[in-house]
């Protein structure tokens, strides 16, 4: 608040003031008061009214920037009437109460927000465990009896995905409650991955390479796993079908950081939709040409690489390959 809006805001009342002092004078003149008495007069009104919009102007400025530089400094906005002290003018006050109401209803919203989504989440977690009991079931069943095997276990692989994404993107809300910063030997985890898609890998006769034995990345290895897994599923469903897949994934161990790279020799990204992959239910191109994507796939595994302190990236070319870069942190404080 500037000394001009000020004196802006409140010209009605410096109007009224002045006018009222002038008939003042005119009536002193009336009766005839001495010159020096009127000047004096002049004098301790003018210094009066001066040191009155002064020290209200200075008290509303103070009031007004402790107001607006505690609200930038806020993540949480609703929380501002927290911040406040006790106002020292009226107006102030009132301005406190209003914003006291508005913050308290705003919490008990976000109050209940937070029970509604903690209900949902648990109620979807809930239902992916039972979910997968007639999966599991049904895997049995196949496995004794074979004739039926090829034709339902690859539907019933992609089932199974689609749950556990589901189960993912529920909990990645919550990633930091339920995932343990360790060492994980990164062969291992590509491994793991690598088995929970074998049928399909091998139903495509596709070609996998990775050797990186004894890295290790700080990381969670269940989400890990899952990334991994992700994007071995993203190399199946967009694969060329002018050739048999393959996928290469190395690792480099620098002084800082472990950079894990997985590449495929699928059709490849858009240069125009490269921007955009991360985005929540983002299909681009390659969603027109697959009508199965979702665009969930990697906006969950990007969700997840942000929580975990990861850093995610890729590159691609239309046609020939696609490669994402995932970059672990080395960092001592994890081992204290």
């Amino acid at each position: 608040m500037t000394f001009l809006s000020y004196i802006k805001d409140k010209w009605i009342s410096i109007v009224i003031s002045v006018t009222a002092l002038l008939i003042i004078f005119l009536f002193l003149i009336t009766l005839k008061v001495a010159p020096g008495a009127l000047i004096m007069t002049a004098i301790i009104l003018f210094v009066s009214g001066t040191l009155v919009i002064c020290i209200d102007y200075f008290r509303r400025k103070k009031f007004y920037s402790t107001l607006f530089t505690n609200l930038n400094n806020l993540d949480r906005k609703y929380l501002i009437a927290e911040m406040l002290s006790e106002p020292e003018f009226l107006e102030a006050s009132l301005l406190k109460d209003i914003l006291d109401d508005c913050s308290r209803s705003m919490a008990e919203n976000v109050a209940l927000h937070r029970r509604h989504s903690k209900d949902f989440r648990e109620y979807i977690e809930m239902w992916v465990h039972e979910a997968k009991l007639p999966i599991a079931a049904l895997e049995l069943i196949c496995q004794n009896n074979p004739e039926i095997k090829p034709k339902v276990s690859g539907q019933l692989k992609k089932l199974d995905d689609y749950i556990e994404n589901v189960l993912f993107y529920a909990r990645s809300e919550n990633a930091e409650k339920d995932y343990i910063i360790k060492d994980v030997v990164l062969q291992k985890a590509f491994g793991n991955a690598a088995v929970k898609n074998r049928e399909l890998l091998q139903s495509i006769n596709a070609e996998i390479t990775a050797s990186f034995p004894g890295i290790t990345v700080l990381t969670d290895g269940k989400w890990l796993e899952f990334i991994i897994g992700q994007l071995m599923s993203n190399s199946i469903k967009y694969r060329s079908p002018d050739r048999p897949l393959t996928i290469c994934a190395t690792a480099e161990d620098l002084p800082d950081r472990v950079i894990f790279r997985f590449r495929d020799n699928g059709i490849g990204i858009a240069e125009q939709d490269l921007p955009r992959i991360f985005d929540k239910s983002f299909t681009g191109l390659n969603g027109r040409i697959n009508p199965n994507s979702t665009g969930m796939g990697l906006y969950i595994v990007n969700q997840l690489c942000s929580r975990l302190g990861h850093v995610l990236s890729v590159t691609s070319k239309q046609g020939e390959y696609t490669e994402f870069s995932l970059s672990f942190a080395k960092n001592g404080l994890y081992r204290l």
